[in-house]
């Protein structure tokens, strides 16, 4: 069972996160506690165990004199180097701060009065969504860096990748979805084998997702999407149909 730890000096805060996160666990029946509800970083340390992979909830602007959210991120991450960080600030854009302690955030909660608790059940089942595609076989699921952000998409709900405007970089679809990341066209043909198919020199689609090939208009039909099919497109499709048409 994954453990939940939430530490805010605000106890209103503190009581509508706590009760928003019992109430998605028990309607979604999650693996899910919230093991503690702590007002003080002390009381949340003294009851975390090293090498847990357990889900923090943590204020940033705690009044403390020896802790404030990021440094007692750092030291859960130095106890808990695979646990999920979650920040809750009444500030916007706080990923610079993370990145001067190394501490990978999942996401940040923005204070914003009684709306603070459902922001916080959503980001609860982006957490879900994630840990159980950690746990599937590593061969059926796709891993890729998005901005603060390890994802890991399941190689079935890709649709197609394309190559995105900025340089080196790819766009991942899915039917609800498109992610940006760090790659190339050529390395992904090459590492994920048979699955997919170069149907256009910035495209490479889901096999198993063709829908419809329009010959003679160079569109091919991938889920509910269309994707331009080039020359080489054509070849590398009749190819993987046995020559036809």
């Amino acid at each position: 069972m994954i453990q939940i730890y939430l530490c805010d000096d605000d106890e209103s805060v503190l009581h509508q996160i706590k009760t928003a996160l019992e109430w998605k666990i028990f309607m979604e029946d999650y693996d899910m506690e919230v093991a503690l509800a702590a007002a003080g970083p002390q009381a949340l340390l003294e009851a975390v165990r090293d090498g847990s992979r357990s889900v923090y909830f943590l204020d940033v602007d705690l009044k403390d004199g020896t802790w404030d959210g990021f440094t007692l991120g750092r030291e859960l991450r130095r106890r808990d180097p695979h646990g999920t960080l979650i920040y809750i600030t009444s500030y916007g854009d706080l990923a610079w701060r993370t990145f001067q302690y190394h501490l990978e955030a999942f996401d940040y909660i923005v204070k914003e009065g009684e709306r603070t608790g459902s922001a916080a059940a959503r980001c609860l089942e982006a957490v879900h969504a994630r840990l159980l595609c950690e746990r599937r076989d590593p061969a059926q699921v796709f891993s890729l860096r998005a901005g603060e952000r390890t994802l890991h998409v399941p190689l079935d709900q890709i649709l197609f990748f394309e190559t995105a405007p900025k340089a080196h970089h790819v766009y991942l679809h899915t039917a609800d979805s498109r992610l940006d990341f760090v790659g190339s066209l050529n390395e992904l043909e090459a590492q994920l084998g048979g699955r997919f198919v170069r149907v256009h020199r910035a495209y490479l689609a889901a096999w198993d997702k063709l829908q419809a090939v329009d010959w003679k208009g160079s569109r091919v039909r991938v889920g509910d999407r269309e994707c331009p099919l080039s020359r080489a497109g054509k070849a590398a499709l009749r190819k993987k149909l046995g020559g036809e048409p």
